[in-house]
């Protein structure tokens, strides 16, 4: 909570020079004041800075070579190295851990589940899959029944999530936020009993002119002090929306970029979250430590009894082990995570140079006939369609609405197959089928999405930030976890 309540500050100080100053300021091209009932009655709180959400770390953006530092050893080339430009963002400190998305189950159980409402899906698919524990020919009971709910678990990384399950508890995550922080500014009143179709969404709150909530609790009109307005986002009091990092936020993050450059130039090349090209810490403090959980070898999770080597069987707390050079913990071993990419076996270099990323989907909120939006849904949610396509043909820079397969075709997704016997629409059911000769098992389809870092269970080379592999979004694994990011708005005045 200490990112939080200096985000807190960091509002309050503006609008307490919103009050003290708010008929000095002048627009530069008008000469009009603003904040001025006379002049136009243009509102603008002074604003500082993005204040940093609970959990995160700021990121400072730059150029680096995203890729492979090591040999190929597996011959997949789809990740060869090229320079891109990444900018400022936030990342979570550590994974999310059990408690944090206990806490998530939680809260839909009060709204979804307690008392007479019908809404019991909602909170059954966000479970997480106890089962993906389970392995034939081995005993991980332990592991199903208590790994999740066991206070003994507690600060470890959640697994078992898919990435559709991430991405909701990041929509999820940046609701609760921006709640408290107009709960604690009195904006809005803390509902102790939030409804399924009536919950604050940040959306719902920014678009709805019928949200409201202890309205002399809220911002005065300038022109009319005894009427009151929801805040907007040009306040600059809401944060942006929680979300997973894209592939290459989360490569530059891990790279840890820091502490081995000297000006503009990169001395040291890192093949790990770490300077230099060893697991082990050369810290003289720490010194041949190993600095991430992972298995040494086969059949090898964690040493022999009295020298054990990482110290962990399985999993380890999101805060053990050493954080890297921006002060996240966990970016090589313990378990591997999810990003926003849709994966493809090419690789990334065909993508942006500047924030690339596989993924576009441009979707619009849903509007009735008299242009005003739609109701929300009966989980509150606001209905989205796909943007039209015919108001984006005379766009220079995009006219479809679906951008996965941009620059990439149909015959790309479908390399090594027989098209010929393939129906375009069972392309997805055929991915990982291994029984049948016909077809290749690394088809790869919309669906499927990146997954990087290496886990308790892989060995090291896994854990190279240039290494990736890939998961149906629709599915879950024992050692797959996530965190979440948040996009920097303007640029970086302190860290």
């Amino acid at each position: 909570m200490r990112n939080l309540s200096r985000t807190l500050w960091l509002i309050i100080i503006a609008i307490c020079l919103f009050s003290a100053c708010k008929n000095k300021q002048t627009s530069s091209t008008t000469g009009w004041k603003y904040n001025s009932a006379k002049e136009g009655a243009f509102e603008v709180i002074p604003y500082i800075e993005q204040a940093t959400g609970p959990g995160l770390v700021l990121i400072p953006g730059g150029t680096f070579t995203m890729g492979m530092m090591d040999q190929d050893v597996m011959f997949q080339y789809n990740n060869v190295p090229h320079q891109v430009t990444i900018a400022p963002f936030y990342m979570d400190e550590c994974e999310v851990s059990n408690i944090d998305y206990l806490e998530y189950l939680n809260w839909l159980k009060i709204v979804f589940v307690d008392g007479d409402r019908p809404f019991k899906g909602v909170y059954e698919r966000a479970l997480p899959d106890e089962y993906s524990w389970r392995t034939p020919l081995a005993y991980m009971e332990d592991q199903v029944q208590y790994y999740f709910r066991s206070p003994a678990y507690r600060y470890y990384p959640v697994v078992g999530v898919s990435w559709i399950q991430a991405t909701q508890y990041a929509e999820w995550r940046s609701d609760r936020v921006n709640e408290k922080i107009l709960a604690d500014l009195r904006y809005v009143e803390w509902n102790s009993k939030p409804s399924p179709e009536g919950h604050f969404t940040t959306d719902a709150y920014l678009n709805y002119d019928s949200y409201e909530s202890q309205s002399d609790r809220r911002l005065q009109y300038i022109t009319n002090p005894n009427e009151y307005r929801n805040v907007m986002m040009e306040d600059g009091i809401l944060l942006p929306k929680y979300r997973l990092p894209t592939e290459a936020e989360w490569e530059y993050a891990a790279l840890g970029l820091v502490g081995n450059s000297l000006g503009e130039m990169i001395v040291e090349r890192n093949k790990y979250p770490w300077n230099g090209r060893s697991i082990r810490s050369e810290d003289k403090k720490y010194y041949g430590e190993f600095q991430l959980n992972f298995k040494r070898g086969k059949g090898d999770y964690t040493g022999v009894a009295t020298a054990p080597n990482d110290g962990f069987l399985e999993t380890a707390p999101v805060r053990s082990s050493f954080p890297n050079d921006f002060g996240l913990y966990h970016m090589a071993g313990n378990v591997a995570e999810w990003v926003l990419d849709v994966y493809r076996q090419g690789g990334t270099s065909e993508l942006s140079e500047y924030n690339p990323y596989r993924g576009n989907v441009y979707l619009s909120m849903n509007r009735n006939a008299d242009g005003t939006l739609v109701e929300r849904d009966s989980i509150g949610r606001i209905p989205m369609g796909p943007e039209s396509d015919t108001r984006n043909e005379r766009r220079s820079n995009y006219r479809s609405y679906y951008n996965i397969n941009y620059n990439d075709g149909d015959l790309g997704s479908l390399m090594n197959i027989d098209i010929a016997n393939v129906d375009s629409k069972e392309t997805t059911s055929l991915m990982y089928r291994k029984e049948s000769t016909s077809y290749a098992y690394s088809l790869i389809g919309d669906n499927v999405r990146v997954v990087k870092g290496g886990s308790w269970k892989d060995i090291s080379y896994w854990s190279q930030p240039g290494n990736r592999r890939f998961l149906a979004e629709d599915e879950s694994a024992d050692y797959i976890g996530f965190r979440c990011a948040m996009s920097r708005l303007g640029a970086i005045n302190s860290r």
